[in-house]
């Protein structure tokens, strides 16, 4: 199966413009500020720390025939197969009528995973369905057997336990129907807070299909429609021609899955990638690949296809529209019952946005390396470990009520580039830097947390011409009652990879300390209670590096070392510059003639090895 949003047209078709630049441009930003207005709604509506600190949410808009048309700074994991929602709205429900919503978490109907909630709304202008606005929103819970989002060991959706709901009608003439609103809230453990963020999604969604209105109503149906088609064409013609400057040509990538009780031989994971730059179309295969496995680790078809994608855009460039017309030129093959393919039902998907998700935009995007200098990433760090793990328990503040949340405090080294250093903000590849780290104050004020500490990590980047970020680390525990923490991390034992000679970035660790301050190293797949006076110290991973460290511009490894984030004795061991004076007076400074006879002889050692 080839998971292709639309067909590709002939590189050399161009449609008569019946639209002039000023116009499509005008229309496009408008789209898109439509969707920025649903994401502000969310970040000022949502009742949870995981919408209204963290934006571990997205919105998009859809066309009625099933095409991705804007979705502004939404997370590539959510919103590149919007369309594969609207699809199954559409054919679920061919009487759909103004004042309809739809609540939709099937991973086997295109939505990503059971965690994210997505809410639908179908806009109707004269009574003709002409876009669908889409909101979608991750849930602090879902009614999992375990207090957490993410069960990576179970075996099935049965032992997951989530509340699934296959494209639902949720509101008539707009109004909730109540019985869907009461099953969720006798099912899940923070009823409040999860209504919360469904009316905040809600509103999201409503306040789009306003606003269409009135655009439409501006300009007309036929202008509109004119601009969608032309958009996509235009932006069809873009992806072209970035494709267009590739070498053409078969390339392939490969990581694995830390290894998990349930999984014991980890998750091996396989991309082959095919450039024709002539046709302007890339073909990324993920078909051989091991079957679904025992566990929550599957991709569900709408991750693997986003993720594949996330992972050629991100070497393409960063300034293409992310859209339908620009989906025509990247078909991603996919097969049933493949662990980053098309699960089967009850295959668990609970956590296809994350873990062997991340793998796969890794992957992928340092696969393209292999075309030669200039061309591809390293991989990010990928661990979701202690700063992302979710934490429940009750807060005697709130009479002792439950709560429930997902940490957001995940600082993963970014990967670097053929052209600059890896971002501190890369938090996990799915999201591609796109969402915000937690406020401590925030989180602190709505659960019975401490955080003790958070800091960057040095000596943690991976080494090269351009570096990949440093990680993060992070030390919390509970204020005055026991708190229990889930989590799956992988990158514990297999690093971020550098390419073109870049080094890998640091592996990923998590322990529990005592009331003594004696750490003891936890797991990678953890349930753990953690009692009042103790702590969960969390260290995220590195990113990889991108070409030959001792061709790294010795005044950028100097301002590592000012920041901090590179030891003097890293500099020279790994990066060959010699580093004088003391940092106590300001007087650091790089000695050029020690740092020239320094690589001079390191690069003379490496000629006469080979």
């Amino acid at each position: 199966m080839a998971a292709t949003p639309t067909k590709a047209h002939s590189p050399t078709e161009t449609a008569p413009l019946g639209l002039d630049p000023v116009t499509m441009t005008v229309l496009a930003n408008r789209f898109e500020a439509v969707v920025r207005e649903m994401a502000n709604t969310m970040l000022r509506a949502g009742r949870s720390a995981m919408l209204n600190t963290a934006r571990d949410f997205s919105c998009s808009i859809v066309t009625a025939s099933n095409e991705l048309l804007a979705s502004a700074e939404g997370l590539p994991v959510h919103v590149f197969g919007s369309h594969l929602l609207t699809e199954a709205m559409q054919e679920l429900h061919p009487d759909l009528a103004p004042g309809d919503a739809f609540l939709h978490n099937d991973p086997y109907l295109g939505n990503s995973h059971h965690a994210d909630q997505t809410v639908l709304v179908p806009i109707f202008v004269d009574g003709e369905h002409l876009f669908t606005a889409c909101t979608k929103a991750h849930q602090a819970d879902i009614g999992n057997a375990l207090p957490t989002t993410y069960m990576a060991t179970v075996r099935d959706v049965y032992e997951e336990g989530a509340l699934s709901f296959p494209c639902i009608r949720v509101q008539r003439d707009y109004e909730d129907i109540g019985d869907i609103i009461r099953m969720c809230r006798r099912r899940i453990r923070v009823p409040d807070q999860w209504y919360g963020d469904y009316l905040a999604a809600v509103g999201s969604a409503r306040l789009a299909e306003k606003r269409l209105q009135e655009l439409v109503a501006k300009h007309g149906v036929d202008l509109i429609g004119t601009f969608v088609r032309e958009w996509f064409d235009y932006s069809e013609r873009r992806v072209v021609h970035a494709i267009g400057r590739l070498p053409a040509g078969r390339i392939s990538g490969a990581g694995a899955h830390d290894p998990i009780p349930t999984v014991p031989d980890g998750v091996p994971i396989g991309v082959t990638i095919d450039i024709d730059p002539e046709q302007g179309m890339i073909d990324v295969d993920l078909r051989d690949n091991i079957d679904c496995v025992p566990a929550g680790l599957n991709q569900s078809a709408a991750c693997a296809m986003n993720n594949a994608m996330t992972g050629v855009f991100n070497v393409l460039g960063e300034d293409l529209p992310h859209n339908a017309g620009s989906f025509r030129r990247l078909r991603v093959h996919l097969r049933e019952n493949c662990v980053v393919g098309i699960p089967l039902h009850p295959t668990s998907c609970s956590m296809a946005t994350t873990n062997v998700g991340d793998l796969l935009v890794n992957v992928t995007q340092s696969a393209f390396a292999e075309l030669g200098e200039g061309w591809g990433l390293a991989e990010g760090g990928l661990s979701t470990g202690v700063p992302l793990a979710v934490i429940s328990g009750v807060d005697r503040r709130r009479d002792g009520a439950a709560y429930v949340n997902q940490m957001m405090f995940g600082t993963n080294g970014g990967p670097a580039s053929p052209r600059c250093d890896g971002w501190v903000t890369w938090f996990i590849p799915v999201v591609a830097g796109l969402m915000y780290r937690d406020s401590v104050e925030i989180d602190e004020q709505k659960y019975p947390i401490r955080i003790r500490s958070i800091r960057l990590v040095p000596d943690s980047e991976g080494p090269g011409r351009h570096r990949g970020a440093p990680c993060g680390e992070i030390i919390y525990g509970p204020r005055e009652d026991p708190m229990t923490i889930v989590y799956t991390m992988t990158g514990h034992r297999t690093p971020p990879k550098g390419v073109r000679g870049g080094g890998a970035g640091s592996l990923a660790h998590a322990a529990k300390i005592d009331r003594d301050g004696k750490p003891s190293p936890l797991g990678n797949c953890v349930v753990e209670q953690v009692q009042p006076g103790e702590w969960v110290l969390g260290k995220d991973g590195g990113g990889g590096g991108y070409g030959d460290p001792l061709e790294r511009d010795p005044a950028a490894v100097l301002a590592d070392v000012l920041r901090g984030w590179v030891s003097r004795e890293r500099a020279r061991a790994v990066y060959g510059v010699v580093v004088t004076g003391d940092v106590r007076d300001e007087s650091l400074a790089v000695d050029e003639a020690a740092t020239a006879a320094e690589r001079a002889g390191r690069q003379a050692a490496a000629e006469q090895a080979t």
